[in-house]
């Protein structure tokens, strides 16, 4: 394999891995925590955000920020955003 098709496929990868990220960031913690949201009767940040500000209007800074909390167990739940 060339160099080329090797930086080619990392590239690909990459874009994908970024794909998959934002994907996972926009669900804002995940389809449970979106559907537990919904059966409250509110909507997500980024949904109140869509309704609020004109198509976009919009540029999100920060979307694969995570927190550093360590107590009452939250370093095993850290969603992007």
């Amino acid at each position: 394999m060339s160099s080329d098709q090797s930086d080619s496929n990392k590239n690909e990868r990459s874009f994908e891995d970024l794909k998959r990220r934002r994907e996972e960031a926009r669900m804002g913690g995940g389809e449970a925590r979106l559907q537990r949201q919904h059966d409250r009767g509110k909507l997500s940040a980024r949904e109140r955000i869509e309704i609020l500000l004109d198509d976009g209007s919009f540029q999100e800074l920060g979307m694969f920020v995570r927190h550093q909390a360590t107590e009452f167990g939250l370093d095993k739940n850290r969603p992007y955003g």
